[in-house]
């Protein structure tokens, strides 16, 4: 079932990064409260459809005494996606997008660090894959010299919240209803990101209405799927390896920046992505290897 997890995961790190395209196109005219408020709405709906969708099956749960529900895990995973949302969205005012992409995923780092505290046991391969995928990483985002300014900071301790959320996750996802996680989760990032931007921003509904698409995207693919595949995922795979699949959203992102918009790769971006796949693939092999010899 792991190559089934990991498939789940590479699908919602393909997801999130052709969403980044979908989010500059989105913000044209909104704040980025408001743009996450639309977004989580539409992702909390889709999400609610097929929670009703499978209730035969969660009370079928329930009768065999299987069930175990997702609802109060899910309310501790939003309010975690909530302040990583939050953190990242005001801190990349001050700061590059480059440079915002590279703090956010050092959670490359931090989730094996929290493992290694939490008591798992992480791999060498795991170890490996990180680093190689990190060093991609930096060179597929940081294009300027580095200093660390207020609003890397704010990014930075995004990442920390991040890194929470996955090893959150990690530790929820194969115990309770994940549809029901998932649900939950993106229900409480709503409210907050809601009540934001009542409190900060004003938006016109003709400006909604122009960024219905990307909102559109964001909201149902990105939201509601690939979140929802990241908890189906992460019940099959562990968070090390789990950490560097959906660090390709940064890959994706720029392939899909390429393809859509018409940005340019420069080789050493070229060169990231290359260490960022190979990252991916130091994490399995370990795996693959321990399986071919039993």
């Amino acid at each position: 079932m792991r190559w089934r997890g990991n498939l789940f995961l590479l699908l919602a790190a393909f997801i999130w990064g052709t969403t980044f395209v979908a989010q500059q196109v989105g913000m044209d005219r909104l704040g980025p409260f408001t743009y996450a408020a639309a977004r989580y709405f539409l992702g909390m709906v889709s999400l609610a459809v097929v929670w009703y969708g499978y209730r035969s099956v969660r009370q079928a749960a329930q009768r065999a005494g299987s069930y175990r529900s997702g609802w109060r895990a899910g309310m501790g995973a939003g309010l975690i996606m909530f302040c990583a949302s939050s953190l990242q969205q005001f801190g990349m005012q001050y700061t590059s997008v480059g440079k915002a992409s590279f703090i956010t995923c050092l959670y490359l780092i931090f989730v094996p660090l929290g493992g290694v505290f939490l008591k798992q046991h992480i791999r060498r391969e795991n170890w490996a894959g990180a680093v190689l995928a990190l060093l991609g990483l930096y060179f597929l985002c940081v294009r300027e010299s580095w200093s660390l300014g207020y609003g890397d900071g704010l990014i930075l301790l995004c990442a920390f919240f991040w890194t929470m959320h996955i090893l959150f996750i990690g530790a929820y996802a194969a115990l309770v209803d994940v549809i029901e996680l998932s649900l939950a989760q993106v229900c409480v990032t709503f409210a907050g990101s809601a009540a934001a931007a009542l409190i900060w921003e004003s938006f016109a509904w003709a400006d909604l209405w122009h960024a219905a698409l990307p909102i559109f995207y964001a909201g149902v693919l990105s939201t509601g799927v690939a979140f929802t595949l990241q908890i189906v995922g992460q019940k099959y795979a562990e968070p090390a390896p789990a950490a560097v699949l959906m660090s390709l959203e940064s890959v994706f992102g720029a392939l899909a920046g390429w393809v859509v918009l018409g940005e340019r790769l420069q080789p050493i971006e070229v060169f990231g992505c290359v260490l960022m796949a190979a990252g991916m693939l130091v994490t399995q092999l370990g795996g693959f290897l321990r399986k071919k010899k039993a």
